[in-house]
């Protein structure tokens, strides 16, 4: 398992540069969590029908009665870095890198806390390798985007509070899936490397029968797991593998951390 970075490499860990002079790549040991249970998830995903492919859902993930354990911990448990009118967010395991899409070695492993332990999917061989628990309050969103090919495989999503409209895009298709309280979404296949996928800045989402829904508070855990060797799936526009093989990679990065960095 490898991460990227371009800052020095942290005590123990080894660095060698593999394509470019640039790109460091940091060896890490998978750690363990002490608490890992059965749950719901474990075999309940269902393939969406249609485009895109790959996505993968199951309802109910959780109980209503835990959702609301969990809102009431959020609001009066955590500590959020910034103002709540604008999206937040809290990393647990390794640290998300908003620089370089993989993860911060400067930033220590963080112990899952025991809100989330029985929140993590059972249906990998191992636990993710960092969690981000997001909070959009009503009215924001995240511009489309895909996670970095490199440095992560598959994407899991666990919703939470307000159902949400994400809309995947693959050039000129565009696909909107309603995101349910309590849902987990899988990405793999095309969903996960060949369509972005974002929310749209606004307060309601109009759906398919004409309902106008307003937007109240949302959480998202998302889930990721680093990647154990390339990426070869070649989409030079959203793949940073296919794009550094180019030389084209700083030239894309800069473009998409201007928009996904909010």
């Amino acid at each position: 398992m490898y991460l990227v970075s371009k800052s020095k490499a942290p005590a123990g860990y080894t660095c060698s540069n593999f394509h470019t002079e640039y790109v460091q790549y940091y060896y890490l040991p998978i750690p363990k969590p002490l608490f890992m249970i059965g749950m719901a998830g474990k075999s309940g995903f269902e393939e969406r029908p249609g485009l895109p492919r790959g996505l993968f859902l199951q309802n109910n993930f959780i109980s209503p009665e835990h959702e609301k354990e969990l809102v009431q911990i959020f609001l009066n448990e955590l500590k959020w870095p910034q103002q709540a009118s604008s999206r937040q967010s809290l990393h647990y395991g390794y640290t998300f890198d908003y620089k370089t899409f993989g993860v911060d070695p400067d930033i220590p492993y963080k112990e899952f806390p025991n809100w989330l332990k029985p929140l993590i999917p059972t249906t990998e061989t191992r636990p993710p390798d960092q969690v981000c628990l997001q909070y959009y309050p009503p009215g924001t969103g995240i511009p489309p985007h895909v996670d970095a090919h490199r440095a992560y495989d598959q994407l899991y999503a666990l919703s939470i509070g307000s159902p949400i409209l994400m809309q995947f895009r693959n050039g000129d298709q565009r696909v909107d899936i309603d995101l349910m309280p309590r849902g987990m979404m899988k990405m793999t296949g095309d969903a996960r490397l060949h369509w972005t996928h974002g929310i749209k800045k606004r307060k309601t989402d109009t759906l398919t029968d004409g309902t106008v829904r307003p937007r109240e508070n949302r959480w998202s855990i998302t889930y990721r797991w680093m990647r154990e060797g390339d990426c070869e799936c070649g989409n030079v526009t959203l793949c940073d593998v296919a794009q550094q093989r180019l030389g084209i990679e700083k030239e894309k990065r800069s473009t998409v951390i201007s928009s996904v960095t909010l």
